[in-house]
C-alpha cells in the first residue's frame, strides 16, 4: 500500500494520550522532552497534530485559550514542531494555517524563535515585543528588598486571580488554578496583608522555570525571584519581557545568563492586552 502524501495526512486533535508522542517529537528536534509541560498544555489547552504513518507524529502544536469559553479574548500558540525527516516540506505552514483558520476571529499570540519568525510573518503575525531567556544559578547576595514574601496558601488563589487578570489582560483561571499542582513552588509578595505579586517555579528537566511572574513593580518582582531561588538547588530559567531592563540586569548580576531572544508576535490585534508593566514573565512561552 503506497504511503500517502504529506498533504493528504489529516490534522487531528491531540489529547493527553499523545503525551509520549509529543515528547518524542520534541526530542527528535533536539528540544528537551518536557513531558511535565506537555501534560499541562494538553489538558489546559488544545493540541493539534499530524500522525506519521510509520508511527509517532509528523507535526504538533498546542493552542491555549483565555477569556470566556464561548468567545475567547486571546489564544496562545506554542510547541510548533515538525519531525526532522519532514522538515522544510511545508508541514509547519499547513498546520499553522489550519490552527489560524480554526481559531476564527480570536486574536492570537506566540513567541517565535529566529528560525520560526519568517513563517509566522508570512502568515500575517506581527512582532510586538521581545523576551529574553535567562538561565543559570542564582546568587542571593544583595537581594534584600524589604518586601515580604511567603509560600502561597490555598485561600490565596482568589487573590492571585484578581491580581492576574488586569496584568495579563484576560481571565486565565483554568491555568492559574492549576499552578499549585503544576509548580513545585508558588510564592506571593505582601504589603500590609495585601498580595502585591506572585510567582511560580515549575520543574523542567534540570531547571526550575520561573513563571508566571506578576508583580506590582520591579522591586516586588526581584523579591519573588529571590524568594523562589532560596527554596531550590536547581538552576533557574525565565523569559523576561525586554522592557523590564532593570530586572534583567539585576538577574544577570546574580548569575543568570542570556540564552536567547524570542519575538513576541500577535495576529488580529495590534498589541497584547493587559498591563505589561506588571507582567514580567509568562507561565511558559508556549502558553503566554
Amino acid at each position: 500500500m503506497p504511503t500517502p502524501s504529506l498533504s493528504a495526512l489529516p490534522i487531528r486533535r491531540l489529547t493527553l494520550r499523545d503525551l509520549t508522542a509529543c515528547a518524542d517529537l520534541s526530542e527528535n528536534r533536539g528540544w528537551p522532552r518536557e513531558e511535565h509541560k506537555w501534560g499541562l498544555l494538553l489538558t489546559a489547552g488544545r493540541g493539534y497534530g499530524i500522525d506519521d504513518p510509520d508511527g509517532g507524529l509528523v507535526s504538533a502544536c498546542v493552542v491555549t485559550e483565555y477569556g470566556p469559553q464561548d468567545r475567547p479574548d486571546l489564544a496562545a500558540i506554542g510547541m510548533v514542531l515538525v519531525a526532522e525527516r519532514y522538515a522544510r516540506q511545508g508541514v509547519g505552514r499547513r498546520l499553522m494555517r489550519h490552527v489560524v483558520a480554526a481559531m476564527g476571529t480570536t486574536p492570537l499570540t506566540l513567541h517565535a524563535t529566529p528560525n520560526g519568525l519568517p513563517l509566522y510573518e508570512e502568515l500575517g503575525f506581527k512582532v510586538v515585543g521581545q523576551a529574553e531567556m535567562l538561565r543559570g544559578r542564582f546568587s542571593p547576595e544583595g537581594t534584600g528588598t524589604g518586601i515580604s514574601t511567603r509560600a502561597a496558601a490555598a485561600e490565596d488563589v482568589t487573590s492571585l486571580l484578581r491580581l492576574d487578570e488586569p496584568a495579563f489582560g484576560t481571565d486565565r483561571t483554568h491555568m492559574i488554578t492549576r499552578l499549585p499542582a503544576f509548580a513545585d513552588l508558588l510564592h506571593v509578595a505582601e504589603e500590609d496583608g495585601r498580595i502585591i505579586g506572585y510567582a511560580a517555579a515549575w520543574p523542567n528537566m534540570d531547571t526550575h522555570v520561573v513563571g508566571p511572574l506578576i508583580a506590582r513593580d520591579t522591586e516586588t518582582a526581584k523579591a519573588l525571584i529571590a524568594s523562589l531561588a532560596g527554596r531550590t538547588d536547581r538552576p533557574l530559567r525565565t523569559d523576561i519581557d525586554v522592557r523590564h531592563s532593570e530586572l534583567i540586569g539585576w538577574a544577570k548580576e546574580r548569575g543568570l545568563q542570556s540564552v536567547a531572544f524570542n519575538a513576541v508576535m500577535t495576529y488580529g490585534i495590534g498589541e497584547l492586552p493587559g498591563d505589561w508593566s506588571r507582567r514580567f514573565a509568562p507561565l511558559t512561552v508556549a502558553a503566554g
